[in-house]
């Protein structure tokens, strides 16, 4: 059995239980069924007290919930298969079963454990995460987009002018004073105070250009994910080809598939060449100038390959960091075996760039959430 079949299998049956939930009265939205996917590949799918945990955290919302799932979890995982009048939901329901009970470690049938698709299901996952996107078959890619609903997503903060209160820090003399005229005069304990601290903005300019055919989609889908996991302004996506294009608008649909697709329909020039240089200064001209960038953290995910002139590029970059608080530039190529950065275009920016990072796998996308969330 290969490992993507192994995984969808695994996956059918995971999903089968959250169908069975919702028909218990748990309310199992897709957001919800698609973490509870990740999470069991993560924790340890052949681990029965894992996936049990798997479901508290991500598909029950009170302490009914909690009850119905138990009972659905023993009904669907562990009664007799072969019980008169009963049909196998799938054809996988006793391997899985065996899985789940607490002595699944020891395999009574001397079956092996590659032949588990629980078991190969949380290595599938594993290997998905640092699969290079543009070498996905159709299947793996299913499974990836799934994975991408559980991308821990943070903003970056900044210090704001607006002091509040706190437990430490300065002294907060009109709060302390107040405080102690409420006691007559009498002395209070000190209140402090410290700077509040305000989210910063996060741009992502996309290349979606011939060259990055095989990552597009997928950035597509790292962009969805951070503006539906963000408030409305915090994050904006524009599309970098033969013209700028915003995005925005378009990823703000909940349902990931529908949220592609009308970004495909708002931008005209998909997977044609690449004025890298002409498009940032139209972003500079148009919105960085204007406030978008100022003191934003501006992500370019792009293979840095210019038709036009190398130097514009790297003028319109050196700009663009003037006004930001950080640029970080996504190169797919970055973390490849043998990877140098020969291209013109990757050559002229990298003076003005604060990180050059890897960007091809889900794990790489990981890291590159976790460089915005501290910058």
């Amino acid at each position: 059995m290969s490992v993507a079949a192994a995984a969808a299998g695994a996956d059918e049956i995971l999903l089968g239980f959250t169908r069975a939930l919702r028909s218990a009265g748990v309310s199992v939205t897709q957001d919800r069924a698609l973490t509870y996917l990740e999470a069991t590949a993560l924790l340890g799918l052949g681990d029965r007290a894992a996936v049990l945990a798997a479901g508290h955290a991500t598909l029950c919302a009170s302490p009914d919930d909690l009850e119905r799932h138990d009972r659905v979890f023993e009904e669907w995982f562990t009664r007799d298969l072969a019980e008169p009048g009963r049909r196998p939901r799938t054809a996988l329901r006793p391997q899985v079963a065996a899985a789940l009970l607490p002595d699944s470690q020891d395999d009574a049938g001397g079956a092996d454990a590659d032949d588990d698709p629980l078991r190969a299901a949380a290595s599938a996952a594993e290997v998905l995460r640092h699969r290079d996107v543009a070498t996905l078959d159709p299947a793996e890619r299913a499974l990836l987009a799934a994975m991408f609903a559980a991308l821990p997503v943070a903003l970056p903060t900044r210090p704001a002018f607006r002091r509040t209160p706190h437990h430490r820090g300065d002294i907060d003399p009109a709060r302390t004073l107040r405080a102690s005229l409420r006691r007559m005069g009498e002395p209070d304990r000190i209140r402090r105070r410290e700077r509040a601290r305000r989210t910063r903005r996060v741009v992502l300019l996309i290349d979606i250009s011939g060259s990055m055919g095989g990552y597009a989609d997928a950035l597509l889908r790292l962009a969805h994910r951070v503006v539906t996991a963000c408030p409305a302004g915090d994050v904006e996506v524009f599309s970098l080809g033969t013209r700028l294009t915003r995005l925005t608008r378009a990823l703000r649909r909940r349902d990931p598939d529908r949220a592609i697709a009308a970004a495909g329909e708002a931008v005209p020039d998909w997977s044609g060449g690449t004025r890298l240089g002409d498009t940032v200064r139209a972003f500079n001209d148009r919105w960085g100038q204007r406030g978008l960038a100022r003191g934003a953290v501006v992500v370019v995910l792009s293979d840095g390959w210019e038709r036009g002139d190398p130097t514009v590029l790297g003028e319109q970059v050196a700009r663009l960091r003037r006004l930001a608080h950080r640029v970080v530039w996504v190169n797919p190529h970055r973390g490849k075996a043998g990877y140098e950065p020969v291209q013109g275009g990757v050559r002229a920016v990298l003076p003005h760039v604060d990180s050059f990072l890897a960007g091809h796998s889900l794990a790489t996308f990981a890291e590159l959430l976790e460089v915005i969330r501290d910058a």
